[in-house]
């Protein structure tokens, strides 16, 4: 015969293990029709009562793994939290650094700003391999080791409650990247520029004059400011000293960019042999204002926003 019940112990026993489907079967056979036995007593139909008793048995794949003692998860609260934390380490560090390092060797290999996609790129791909190296290890571990001593969690392991800052970390860390990008992109011009001359040179944005006078000047500003914004951290919130060196050194940047560009004296003079419409001075001049009103614009507003945020840090 080919019953329910064979069905089910046929499904059951062949993802058991070989040495036990005969102990088994016999044991689940017996459990079997005592339950339908007890459901027959009380006057229901051998047939509906053996399709309940199987169905409140439920999957038998499932069944099977509890006689296998075979995980049915692939991290299990054994070693879950030690997998996820060490994920979490290895993705907060890894792919940045590598990727990091890719972008440098591709753009001193000649690549310029497509260096930041393949730096990018790998940076995914390190991350992807790491979360999958890493569950697969877990994963087999999970299986093979299913039972293990791991250290009780004590009080001593509770981190530090968080300290409220008014700067977050995170605008700290993008106001330092661009800085420091801005430092690093005067002197990266002067040698890769967007602009060539007719014999194929790359042609600097900025006057290669200034490299004697104001550059230095501006690159200490923003120097300062890198220091400015990891002391602003330290402090945790805004304040009325703070609010003035940062008034000072917005100044230091904004008053001689903005009085190069209206005296044209910023651009490189010899962006006018590619760029024709430079030779104009008409057209020079207007570069120049649009260069000094939108550095005008940032100072003031970046001075309104600091000011707002210091009046409603210190009340």
């Amino acid at each position: 015969m080919n019953t329910l019940t064979d069905r089910y112990l046929a499904a059951t026993l062949r993802s058991v293990p070989t040495q036990r489907r005969e102990e088994l079967a016999t044991e689940l056979r017996a459990s079997i029709e005592d339950m339908i036995d007890d459901r027959t007593g009380g006057g229901q139909d051998a047939s509906a009562a053996e399709r309940d008793v199987l169905t409140e048995l439920g999957d038998p794949a499932r069944l099977a793994a509890r006689y296998a003692d075979r995980q049915l998860h692939l991290i299990g609260p054994t070693y879950y939290l030690i997998w996820q934390r060490l994920l979490i380490l290895l993705l907060s560090f890894v792919p940045a650094i590598v990727g990091t390092v890719v972008a440098v060797i591709d753009a001193a290999g000649g690549k310029g700003f497509g260096a930041i996609g393949t730096g990018i790129a790998t940076a995914l791909q390190v991350a992807v391999q790491i979360a999958f190296w890493v569950t697969l290890v877990f994963a087999i571990i999970e299986r093979v080791q299913p039972h293990v001593d791991v250290p009780d969690w004590t009080v001593e392991q509770l981190p530090d409650a968080p300290v409220h800052r008014d700067v977050s970390l995170a605008d700290t860390i993008a106001s330092v990247a661009m800085l420091l990008l801005t430092i690093a992109y005067l002197p990266f011009q002067h040698y890769r520029s967007w602009i060539r001359d007719d014999a194929g040179d790359h042609l600097p944005l900025i006057d290669p004059a200034l490299w004697s006078s104001w550059l230095p000047v501006l690159i200490a500003v923003l120097l300062a400011g890198v220091v400015f914004e990891l002391v602003k951290y330290r402090v945790g919130h805004w304040t009325w000293p703070l609010f003035a060196g940062k008034a000072l050194l917005n100044a230091a940047f904004a008053v001689p960019l903005i009085w190069l560009a209206t005296t044209d004296r910023l651009l490189n003079p010899a962006l006018a042999e590619p760029l024709t419409w430079l030779r104009d001075t008409g057209n020079r001049d207007t570069v120049g204002a649009i260069i000094a009103v939108s550095a005008v614009v940032v100072l003031v507003w970046d001075l309104i926003d600091t000011l707002v945020k210091t009046r409603r840090q210190t009340a």
